[in-house]
């Protein structure tokens, strides 16, 4: 008989939901089906890695329990699971059993992990789900490309005498290059966003306005629906050939279509933040390729925590690892904490040589090491202690030539305390449920109306916020750069 097969850590999920999420004992399979509903809304496949149990089976579920036919109810959901299977897919799953449970256990074993990741026991799980399965960002707009005069009456229903000079299409937005005949329009169009948007019928979708550096102009940017977005090409990135030394990040492309090339020893550590499905997890893929595109292993040695334990495992077998992927708590805090012996050491080396910067030694330097957390909130949760090593890092360790990536679903106040916030400058922002989340992030609103799948806003330290698209970087195009990249390393 197939079966669906959960882990400990699994298990303790789902009695945790049911104790204390939907106030209620047995059911498992209705947590079952919750995941299942939150892996599905995300566009990548879940990874095979979701097929390996560690620690071993420790919950079995068979089809008949999850899909209804055992409760004896009156529609059982046994042709709807493989239809959503099938569509999802793409590929007929009504004749293939073993596929079919396979693809079932990833999609509910990625969801219970999603629900480790972003839910708090403190917090309201309906309001979690609400806002999970529910709050979808409508990504598109009723008002056509090229019909700037609806535009242009919109502002003047807010009483704006404003002309429209030049519009540019961007991979998902168009801006247009607004003159007012006020200066002080600009202020009263900034003040109602939300109303022009609106007015234009695009609803949740969010409009930005910045200035254009020239009198009385503006930057408008107007989202298009969904259909006529275009994607940015994993080739740029594959392509990108990086000048100069320093740790060199492409993270895709402005509205105008150039890269958004950035230096990570400059920032000099990075906090990435945004809720499923803003594409995160496809950002920190970029960031991780452009670093491994352009430094060799004498150049740069990475030190990866992934609590969820798949996120980061296509790179376990890279040379420029300093250590075997870290996924529990414990020894996450134990390498944080080697890490702050080697800064200590480090600044040793600095204070012989009378350098300052790590940049200062010249190529007879150790390489620089970057430390990658994939989901800061689940290590918190694990090992609360793990906080102080970090904090210790982002204080001291740029000099060392060491560089922080924090990465998290649930950027809150305890995810992201103020002595990380201080110490960590550099931000990028994919799309959050609130705005204040995107002060948490940013210090500023803006990140709650981005368009979600890689759309995001670049804080880059002594620079003003960018609005860039992310690339459509998929699964199979990440192992395909990573077997380059492992074969020439």
């Amino acid at each position: 008989m197939a079966k669906v097969y959960t882990s400990r850590t699994d298990e303790d999920t789902i009695t945790l939901v049911l104790r204390k999420g939907l106030m209620a004992q047995g059911h498992k399979w209705t947590v079952l089906r919750i995941a299942l509903a939150l892996s599905l809304k995300q566009s990548d496949p879940p990874s095979e890695a979701f097929d390996n149990l560690e620690g071993g089976k420790d919950g079995e579920y068979t089809l008949e329990v999850l899909t209804g036919r055992s409760q004896k109810e009156s529609d059982d959901f046994v042709d709807a699971f493989r239809v959503l299977l099938s569509a999802y897919h793409g590929e007929d799953l009504f004749g293939e059993d073993e596929r079919y449970t396979r693809l079932l256990q990833r999609h509910i074993r990625r969801g219970l992990r999603e629900i480790q990741t972003s839910w708090r026991e403190s917090h309201d799980f309906h309001e979690f789900l609400r806002q999970e399965l529910l709050a979808i960002p409508e990504q598109g707009t009723d008002l056509p490309t090229a019909d700037t005069g609806g535009l242009v009456h919109a502002l003047e229903e807010f009483g704006l005498n404003a002309t429209l000079l030049d519009s540019l299409e961007g991979p998902r937005v168009t801006r247009h290059r607004v003159l007012f005949s006020d200066a002080e329009d600009f202020g009263r169009l900034e003040r109602r966003l939300d109303d022009l948007a609106f007015t234009l019928g695009i609803k949740d979708a969010g409009i930005f306005l910045a200035p254009a550096g020239e009198p009385k102009t503006a930057w408008l940017d107007v989202p298009r629906p969904a259909p006529q977005w275009t994607n940015v090409d994993t080739e740029i990135l594959a392509a990108w050939k990086a000048p100069g030394t320093g740790l060199p990040l492409m993270l895709g492309v402005t509205i105008s279509g150039d890269p958004v090339v950035r230096d990570l020893a400059e920032a000099p550590h990075v906090l990435l933040a945004g809720t499923t499905g803003s594409g995160k997890s496809v950002c920190l893929h970029s960031i991780l390729l452009s670093l491994l595109l352009n430094r060799s292993p004498r150049e740069l040695k990475l030190l990866l925590v992934d609590p969820k334990r798949v996120e980061l495992s296509p790179y376990q077998r890279l040379p420029h690892l300093l250590s075997p992927i870290v996924t529990d708590g414990v020894d996450a805090t134990r390498a944080f904490r080697g890490l702050v012996k080697e800064m200590e050491q480090r600044e040793q080396i600095l204070a012989a040589h009378g350098a300052r910067e790590w940049c200062d030694l010249g190529e007879g330097a150790p390489p620089r090491i970057v430390l990658v957390v994939e989901e800061l909130a689940a290590l918190f949760d694990q090992a609360p202690e793990s906080e102080d090593p970090l904090v210790q890092l982002a204080q001291k360790a740029r000099a060392a030539g060491i560089h922080l990536v924090l990465a998290t679903q649930r950027p809150d106040a305890a995810t992201f305390s103020g002595l990380l916030r201080a110490n960590i400058p550099s931000r990028i922002a994919l799309t959050v449920l609130k705005a204040a989340d995107s002060r948490i992030i940013l210090d500023e609103d803006g990140a709650e109306r981005l368009l979600g799948k890689g759309d995001m806003l670049v804080k880059w330290l002594g620079e003003k916020v960018v609005r860039a698209h992310g690339f459509n970087l998929r699964p199979s195009d990440v192992a395909s750069l990573l077997q380059g990249i492992a074969k020439g390393g």
